[in-house]
């Protein structure tokens, strides 16, 4: 598997994706905002897109839907309950379907709510796993619910499928936003070294040749994974003094999340 990863260059930081068989050179593209640097992309590698697919429906990762299709006749693929929210759905998919792109590769659709209510994210089927996650979870951090999401059923996709995903798990999301979700770990967790280290590596890189993280770097680095953290628990009582004696990992990540809101 070939993955493109196209930095938009935009004012919310998109992330865009060409996914690629490396036997025929079939590609998916990933909502491809970006439309003429993923054509573009693709024309110089000599890839052909056949399919687009959107992780949501918000328009930062549709809005380039119909110049990629007008281009290319590529299908259309995304949640099987997005079809009013996304013009021209060819295929909805639910929790499991797999998409072959080209002879060689194999990607799982994950039903992820939380972000919004219609949320996909692809694990690959590959010696190297890697898992394109949308707005649910980026570098460090996690997505926000303020457009048609829920923070309850965020925290059950984190529980319940992320947590689930091997160490090695490549992590590739729909923004770039890994400075300010690592100095906000940092702010919850003062004494977490790893995420301190990790953010005096990267504070200068170049989005558009940006580090690849690990699940289990994620792991040690995103808060929104750290729900038993001591650290985490002791600062975050300091701004919810309510906070029961022995708050479930569930109270630690509403709470978390209600913060980041407007941190």
């Amino acid at each position: 598997m070939i993955v493109e990863q196209i930095w938009t260059g935009n004012a919310y930081r998109n992330f865009n994706y060409l996914i690629v068989c490396p036997e025929n050179g079939e590609a998916m593209a990933v909502d491809p905002l970006d439309h003429e640097k993923c054509l573009g992309r693709a024309k110089d590698k000599g890839w052909d897109i056949t399919q687009v697919l959107n992780t949501h429906e918000h328009g930062d990762h549709t809005g380039g839907n119909a110049q990629v299709i007008e281009a290319t006749g590529a299908r259309l693929l995304a949640h099987a309950n997005a079809k009013d929210k996304i013009r021209g759905i060819d295929v909805g998919l639910q929790a499991g379907d797999v998409i072959k792109v080209g002879k060689t590769v194999e990607l799982e659709a994950m039903d992820t709510p939380g972000h919004t209510m219609c949320h996909i994210c692809l694990k690959s089927h590959t010696d190297q796993p890697a898992l394109f996650s949308g707005d649910t979870l980026f570098n460090a951090g996690a997505g926000n619910c303020h457009n048609g999401g829920h923070p309850a059923e965020l925290y059950e996709t984190f529980v319940e499928q992320l947590e689930t995903l091997p160490d090695d798990t490549l992590l590739y999301p729909g923004h770039d936003y890994i400075i300010n979700n690592l100095e906000f770990t940092l702010d919850r967790e003062p004494d977490n070294e790893k995420a301190r280290k990790l953010l005096a590596e990267i504070k200068d890189q170049d989005p558009s040749k940006a580090m690849l993280t690990t699940i289990g770097q994620e792991r040690e680095v995103n808060t929104f994974f750290r729900l038993r953290s001591p650290s985490v628990i002791a600062a975050l009582r300091e701004k919810f003094p309510d906070l029961p004696k022995d708050p479930t990992p569930r109270d630690v990540f509403l709470k978390l999340r209600e913060l980041r809101n407007s941190w």
